[in-house]
């Protein structure tokens, strides 16, 4: 089966009456867990933006308490699904404020967890890659916000 393009997909869908594109949606939230999650953000959560970003935090709160502290590569695994999510939520939202946010946070609870990542090049390297994600996005923010940020970065 060959893919349609975007273009393609665009055409199609504003051919489509109203009920039609309620059931492509419906199906597509059926068919994918992270379609569904998509779905819940542009319907629910797109318009407060604070609130998104408060409740993406509290579920790295919640992967950071479960992190196993005595074997460092269980540590590293559930710091890697702990980032994963936060990315997958951060991809959702499509804003590299949300993104430099949720990256900052996840940082500092790194630094703050007393996890000893200094011992294990792969944390460090995971730790460092987020603060180079920073730092490439920081400069697409409004100069205001770069500042903000810049502060909590220098914190780091």
């Amino acid at each position: 089966m060959k893919t349609a393009t975007i273009q393609e997909i665009k055409q199609e869908l504003q051919a489509a009456n109203q009920s039609k594109l309620l059931g492509l949606c419906l199906h597509l939230a059926k068919f994918k867990k992270e379609n569904k999650e998509l779905l819940t953000y542009l319907l629910f959560e797109a318009h407060d933006e604070e609130s998104y970003i408060s409740s993406v935090k509290s579920l790295m709160d919640e992967g950071f308490a479960e992190l196993p502290r005595a074997n460092l590569y269980l540590t590293k695994k559930s710091l890697r699904k702990t980032l994963r999510i936060t990315n997958r939520y951060s991809k959702y939202a499509g804003s590299k404020q949300v993104e430099i946010s949720l990256l900052l946070y996840f940082c500092s609870k790194m630094k703050n967890s007393g996890i000893p990542y200094q011992k294990a090049t792969v944390l460090i390297n995971l730790y460092e890659q987020q603060l180079k994600k920073i730092n490439k996005a920081l400069p697409l923010l409004h100069e205001d916000l770069q500042y903000d940020f810049q502060q909590e970065l220098a914190a780091l």
